[in-house]
């Protein structure tokens, strides 16, 4: 799990992708943290995407390093944490949110991985599977 993290880290932006009413929904996100050996990504409650995930957990994102022609495809099932505790390490991670989010709002949604499968892949190597 920490080389996906990694490679998020580096690649900075990543697409979500949801579904709603079986319609693919897609969008740029940049929040990706480890916390109790779980990897999180955050949004807003009041976002539809939010919306989506409760309804449908399953999802994939997809992202590319631009430099060394590698991608990773990460699909699982994302998992709402309330607790307090990894809201603050999100945000301590990405300190420029606290403008537009806390850990004590009603707004704040940290999301963990299960049943994960990422799969890294390149023009030039044979795919790579991890899962967690």
């Amino acid at each position: 799990m920490n080389e996906v993290f990694e490679f998020i880290k580096k690649c900075g932006t990543y697409y979500l992708a949801t579904v709603e009413d079986g319609q693919p929904r897609n969008r740029p996100f940049g929040t990706v943290n480890v916390f109790e050996d779980k990897l999180y990504i955050q949004t807003g409650k009041k976002k539809d995407v939010s919306k989506q995930i409760q309804k449908n957990p399953k999802v994939e994102l997809c992202c590319f390093d631009g430099q060394g022609g590698k991608w990773l495809r990460l699909a699982g099932e994302l998992v709402r944490d309330d607790r307090r505790e990894p809201k603050e390490a999100m945000l301590e991670s990405y300190p420029n949110l606290k403008a537009m989010y806390s850990a004590d709002d009603d707004n704040t949604e940290v999301l963990y991985f299960k049943n994960a499968t990422a799969t890294f892949s390149s023009f030039t190597e044979a795919p790579k599977v991890v899962t967690f």
